[in-house]
């Protein structure tokens, strides 16, 4: 491992441990490549899990377009999920614990079985091996200051991953036209969000089946009972304390939480 990608890493370490925010690591340690972004994440995972972190899935982002173009890529990225991540239905979040939270809302995926290692799996082959949906909300975290992100920033950041909420009532895959999904994010009442099921790669389904692909290229995989966050149907929003989000997302169902 090079000393740039070590350095960097140890950074936003200490800077989600601190609570201080940095400058963006790609250009203090001259990272050049989306390879060395993931590495400098996974040497951070590697650290969660020695430390008794859990790992519990996988969140997908820059699925949206103008995000995509704003950042000058033409894919998404992902990060991991840990199960001091996790928030249930209606939880209260301590915002303490975090550094410049943002909320977006998304679908959540179960995975039902292992996809293993070394080859990416077929479209029917992935549709197969998830079990159910979930609504979701997503508080995206990150440890460069001001959001002042580029890609290889955020990927090293593990994503900007934060936390996540999953609803309380699993979803058929097929039992939704998933694109058509639409969602209405309101803060204390008010609406901060709308977005639908197309923004997210044009499919919610389409976004999971490409983390599956390029876990595989990367030799990993997914397992059995893990989460897949398929990325945002709508704009974020901004968290402050005492703020009560809530998405509605019709049929499909609801899924909320509290900041104190």
């Amino acid at each position: 491992m090079t000393s740039n990608v070590e350095s960097a890493a140890c950074a936003l370490r200490e800077a989600r441990l601190s609570r201080k925010q940095i400058a963006p690591v790609s250009s203090t340690y001259s990272l050049e490549t989306i390879d060395q972004a993931y590495a400098a994440a996974e040497l951070n995972a590697k650290a969660r899990v020695a430390a008794g972190r859990r790992v519990t899935g996988r969140k997908i982002g820059l699925t949206a377009e103008s995000v995509q173009r704003q950042l000058g890529v033409d894919q998404p990225d992902f990060g991991i999920l840990f199960d001091d991540m996790e928030f249930l239905d209606r939880g209260v979040i301590a915002t303490q614990g975090l550094m410049q939270p943002k909320i977006e809302a998304e679908i959540a995926f179960v995975m039902a079985r292992d996809l293993g290692v070394g080859r990416a799996p077929a479209w029917g082959e992935f549709v197969a091996a998830i079990d159910h949906a979930l609504p979701a909300l997503e508080i995206v975290d990150s440890a460069i200051a001001d959001w002042k992100i580029g890609i290889l920033d955020t990927i090293a950041d593990n994503a900007s991953a934060g936390l996540y909420v999953l609803g309380d009532q699993p979803v058929a895959v097929g039992a939704f036209q998933l694109a058509a999904v639409e969602v209405v994010l309101r803060c204390n009442g008010e609406i901060v969000s709308k977005g639908q099921g197309s923004a997210c790669l044009g499919h919610p389904l389409r976004a999971a089946h490409w983390l599956a692909c390029e876990m595989a290229r990367r030799g990993a995989a997914l397992r059995a009972g893990e989460v897949i966050l398929s990325g945002a149907l709508g704009p974020t929003a901004p968290v402050k304390s005492g703020d009560a989000f809530e998405a509605d997302f019709g049929a499909f169902g609801r899924v909320a939480c509290q900041f104190a």
